[in-house]
């Protein structure tokens, strides 16, 4: 057997390069298909078949992996279970980042209780609201706080997520606060554009905007068809 099999090679260490954008896109579909793959006990795979399963080319899995060194032995294709944690490790998914959902609302509690975070090695820790009807109860096994008490949390939890499901005119003056608390990333469902901190990343979910251009694909396939 090959020592050096699943040696990452880099020979641009001291200076990697910049990864383009659509290559970074396209890193979570390689986790979840990758994540299939090893549900199902498959333990190597050819770029080819990987390709086929994410209906992409083999020479883009190629590409795609090449900007992070490669990960591949020719004739021999990719061992799922090293890729997969590579993938992993370059996502930030063995990190053990926490997590707040800001807004216990229909779409708070459906992410509380969904697999999103665990499956991608992120921990909710709690939710925050202002109803009466939900503070002071547990969502998915999270205590739901009060807003008032943000700040207060922030200082005895280390939160590295604060994820944003509010309604529209509460998303401002609590990004204002979270730029305050210097909360390390903004998961931002509200539709609102928000003006954080520089060092803060943002993560803007427009559903409207995929609803749209989902309309626009299928508006031009049947002008197509017609």
């Amino acid at each position: 057997m090959n020592t050096n099999e699943n040696k990452i090679e880099n020979k641009n260490e001291n200076n990697p390069p910049v990864v383009p954008k659509a290559v970074i896109n396209r890193l979570p579909r390689y986790y979840r298909y990758l994540r299939e793959l090893l549900a199902k006990g498959i333990g190597r795979i050819s770029s080819g078949d990987l390709a086929r399963m994410m209906s992409v080319t083999a020479s883009q899995i190629r590409q795609d992996l090449n900007c992070f060194g490669g990960f591949g032995q020719q004739g021999y294709g990719y061992n799922v279970e090293y890729l997969f944690g590579e993938i992993s490790r370059i996502l930030g998914a063995k990190e053990g980042f926490s997590a707040v959902i800001i807004g216990a609302g229909n779409l708070g509690c459906a992410l509380a209780n969904g697999s999103t975070f665990v499956r991608r090695g992120v921990t909710p820790i709690a939710l925050f609201d202002v109803s009466p009807a939900v503070v002071g109860t547990r969502v998915a096994g999270l205590p739901v706080y009060h807003i008032s008490t943000l700040e207060k949390f922030f200082q005895s939890h280390n939160v590295d997520i604060a994820v944003l499901t509010t309604p529209k005119p509460a998303a401002a003056e609590i990004g204002k606060r979270l730029s305050a608390l210097q909360v390390g990333a903004v998961w931002n469902f509200t539709g609102v554009e928000l003006n954080l901190s520089p060092d803060i990343v943002l993560q803007n979910v427009h559903l409207g905007d995929s609803l749209m251009t989902l309309c626009y694909r299928l508006r031009q396939t049947k002008d197509e068809i017609d």
